[in-house]
């Protein structure tokens, strides 16, 4: 099956320049505010130029993926809906005539940015890139103009849906608009505490008793449910439709609460080991590590996540990507590097894709630039459920970077990972069901 039409509205070299008598104004800090409307606002930073012949820094600074059915919701309804918005704001710093501080997020400025979405929607199933806009731009009448390039790149994504929860042993199927198509098969295992053996529950099993023992009401839950002082020995393997197994993942580090706390910390967070087969033998591809943030306030407790790369299976890591997510709604695990070593941690970090160099350390640049290169413009994201709800994961996967079907299932390994690290950072004075 062939992989789902998505398009990138891709926004670079973006800049700052102001009038002459405006040097005040240029001593502080500016950022940039995207949004349009349905998908999540980005930020991030923007240089402004010093002389009046310094060259613009070429680079991306923001990429927002709208899949096809995004696009066609958005083209029906009226301009508003296809006007990307670009607020140009002032952080910190100090007015040099004392007059006061400068407030950190103040509105300089706004830039209206048209996007034709029924072009872009012919030109999703192409290879064909829209150039929006390129060059400055004036904001208002202050004399200050802006700098960007916007542009439009088809970006096919395969998109993978479960059809239960990872530890049902669902099937996995790829999903194209109404179609579907099994590809995987899961196999979650699990070691008891007194047998320390490997129990497993395969999808071959009775579908209709595997969905019961899932879905079942929430008093047998509890009836069925038994306290744990640690959680470990849980894996799950990915077969192809032949049975091979061709990926894996399974805990490396045990969840444990931490020193007067019923919660995985950050300080000592449980591990996943991600696996992919290579002769004859399972070989290390990535590491996922997650964790609990309580938090008493408005928002709750957070599931905190970092995702780190085993490039060619050694023993150096490349961190890929570090965030949080609510842990009673649930949200997205999104791993994106086309703008950065670290999107989900850092809004304004960017990636030169002309010299491999980005924002981090100097020691980050140097072990990981090539890393970097061999993945660029690479997506990765799937849906991760509410702590206590069930749900079924969806992966979306860049089509460029799987080119068979090894290289899907590590991703929807490392997705089920996630997805059962919900229930593994649940607080310990809660108790788990049977299945785990």
């Amino acid at each position: 099956m062939d992989p789902c039409p998505f398009v990138r509205i891709v926004v670079g070299n973006l800049a700052l320049k102001f009038p002459e008598a405006s040097s005040r104004l240029s001593s502080a800090s500016y950022y940039c505010k995207f949004k349009l409307r349905g998908v999540a606002s980005q930020i991030s930073d923007v240089s402004h130029l010093a002389a009046e012949g310094d060259a613009v820094e070429s680079r991306i600074h923001v990429c927002l993926a709208l899949s096809k059915p995004e696009i066609e919701k958005l083209a029906a309804k009226s301009s508003d809906f296809s006007t990307l918005k670009i607020e140009i704001r002032r952080r910190g710093g100090r007015e040099s005539g004392g007059c006061g501080s400068l407030r950190s997020g103040k509105l300089v400025g706004c830039v209206l940015v048209q996007l034709d979405l029924k072009n872009i929607l012919e030109n999703s199933g192409t290879n064909r890139t829209s150039v929006i806009q390129n060059g400055w731009v004036s904001i208002g009448d202050s004399g200050l103009k802006l700098h960007m390039n916007v542009r439009a790149e088809p970006d096919p994504r395969f998109v993978f849906g479960f059809d239960g929860e990872p530890e049902c042993s669902p099937q996995v199927f790829q999903v194209n608009g109404s179609l579907k198509q099994p590809v995987f098969s899961c196999k979650f295992g699990f070691r008891t505490s007194g047998e320390r053996a490997l129990r497993s529950r395969s999808s071959a099993t009775d579908t209709s008793t595997s969905l019961a023992n899932c879905f079942r009401s929430a008093g047998a839950e509890e009836d069925e449910e038994r306290p744990l002082k640690e959680r470990k020995g849980w894996s799950i393997t990915i077969h192809d439709l032949s049975g091979s197994p061709v990926a894996a993942a399974s805990m490396l580090t045990p969840f444990v609460p931490s020193e007067n706390s019923d919660c995985v910390s950050k300080s000592n967070p449980g591990a996943w080991l991600i696996l992919r087969p290579g002769y004859g033998t399972w070989k290390p591809w990535g590491r996922l590590e997650a964790w609990r943030e309580r938090n008493r306030g408005i928002g709750g407790d957070r599931l905190g996540y970092r995702f780190d790369l085993i490039p060619d299976g050694g023993i150096d890591t490349v961190s890929l990507a570090s965030s949080t997510i609510n842990a009673k709604s649930g949200g997205k695990f999104s791993v994106d590097i086309t703008t950065g070593f670290t999107p989900m941690s850092s809004t304004s970090s960017s990636f030169d894709l002309g010299s491999a160099s980005g924002s981090g350390s100097s020691s980050d640049l140097g072990s990981a630039s090539w890393v970097h290169l061999l993945y660029r413009g690479f997506v990765m994201s799937s849906t991760v459920r509410g702590d206590g709800k069930s749900g079924k994961p969806e992966v979306v996967v860049g089509a460029q970077h799987v080119t068979c079907s090894e290289d899907a299932a590590a991703f929807v390994a490392l997705a089920a990972a996630l997805d059962l690290s919900v229930d593994a950072c649940r607080p310990f004075s809660r108790k788990l069901r049977k299945e785990l």
